[in-house]
């Protein structure tokens, strides 16, 4: 079956170089995907604060903490293009058998242009999941804004 593909950007009222730094912390996903996914690390106590290029085993439990399985998320930093730069989690799992998650960003007025394209394949699954990334990327960005925002105020 064909990966369905799901796009989702966003403008962050703050410079790139933050929300970068705020992208790389766990304590950022655990924030952004709250309710809706959690993933506990299977190979380590716990999660490290930043994280590196390297595949990661966790617990994936959805809404409710129903258990979705063995899911491992493959991080990496793919190089920057221009002023555009990427982090990756090609992840797969025993029910999703392809998360291709790409996060772009790069520079917009005095802000920054997030864009998070996911590529889901799960078989006869798929329509479904895509169904779910659609609405869990909506809901992620626009907590993904509001911690941003929160940030950068502290931040000045």
């Amino acid at each position: 079956m064909t990966p369905r593909v799901i796009r989702e950007t966003s403008h962050l009222p703050a410079p790139p170089d933050l929300v970068w730094d705020l992208l790389q912390r766990t304590d950022t996903l655990i924030h952004i995907t709250e309710g809706w996914l959690s993933f506990r690390p299977l190979d380590l106590p716990d999660w490290p604060d930043t994280w590196k290029e390297g595949a990661y085993r966790a617990a994936l439990s959805g809404p409710f903490g129903i258990p979705l399985g063995l899911q491992i998320l493959r991080v990496s930093f793919p190089p920057p293009r221009g002023d555009i730069r990427f982090i990756r989690d090609r992840g797969e799992g025993q029910m999703v058998r392809l998360w291709d998650h790409l996060i772009s960003l790069r520079p917009e007025g005095s802000g920054t242009c997030y864009a998070d394209e996911v590529a889901v394949e799960a078989g006869w699954r798929t329509p479904f999941v895509a169904a779910f990334a659609r609405a869990f990327y909506r809901r992620r960005q626009r907590r993904l804004k509001a911690l941003v925002e929160r940030s950068y105020r502290e931040d000045k």
